[in-house]
């Protein structure tokens, strides 16, 4: 066994043999969900949507309703109540919709109608592939890699892709809620390689939340990070394939 002066935190042991040998090629790749391969419809899509739902519609038809909303929907976000709410929300359904309940309750237009809001939240066509992930998981695809979802979500996410005819392109789904764990809990990525059959050292992790997503790199697979913030083009998916060559 190889002995090293400083140790990196890892919960993936090599042998001495894997240690010398060179890293396999990448033969799966999993993705992150949400803010990376789909993303929630707009903001005010979804509070049309909630107003059309429940009557409240017409309070939207002032010039700056909707960035008002946003306000105060930032505002009770960060109050310390909410806050609290929002830790390990994706480890259950019935976390999740505490957490956004007891958000919601604080935003004038969605008080009293949160069951309604969070019924647009889940709803299949509220999520949406950006304009690369299908062309990227069709390439990744050709290629012959197997590929995985690996997502703090609260709910069933392949309801989404189901909508927008991507589910036949992943071969695994590993989500927070269904296993009572969340990101970076090494065992949801070994999960995923599992169910690829493929050793960890041989698979890419792709995400946009550094601690979340990066804690693959800890169980030894490769990891990609994309950048934080909301996209409307292409989410610069295209770059992986040259990680895969």
């Amino acid at each position: 066994m190889r002995h090293t002066l400083f140790e990196t935190p890892s919960a993936h042991s090599l042998t001495d043999a894997e240690m010398a040998a060179p890293l396999p090629r990448v033969r799966a790749v999993l993705f992150d969900f949400s803010n990376t391969i789909f993303e929630m419809i707009n903001l005010e899509t979804w509070l049309h949507r909630v107003g059309t739902a429940s009557g409240r519609l017409a309070l939207l038809d002032g010039h700056d309703a909707v960035a008002d909303i946003s306000r105060q929907l930032r505002t009770a976000f960060r109050l310390p109540a909410v806050v609290s709410l929002q830790e390990g929300r994706d480890l259950s359904p019935e976390r999740h919709y505490r957490a956004m309940l007891g958000w919601w309750e604080h935003v004038d237009f969605l008080r009293g109608v949160e069951e309604t809001a969070y019924r647009e939240l889940t709803a299949p066509d509220a999520w949406g592939p950006y304009p690369d992930t299908e062309p990227t998981l069709r390439a990744l695809r050709d290629r012959g890699l197997r590929i995985a979802i690996v997502s703090d979500f609260a709910w069933d996410l392949r309801t989404h892709l189901a909508h927008h005819k991507l589910d036949g392109l992943i071969d695994s789904c590993v989500i927070s809620y269904e296993h009572g764990r969340e990101k970076p809990d090494p065992q949801l990525f070994f999960t995923a390689c599992a169910e690829l059959g493929t050793d960890p050292r041989a698979a890419l992790m792709v995400g946009d939340n550094p601690v979340r997503d990066g804690g693959a790199a800890a169980c030894g697979l490769r990891t990609y990070i994309l950048p934080a913030g909301s996209h409307t083009a292409d989410r610069g998916l295209a770059d992986i394939l040259r990680l895969v060559t």
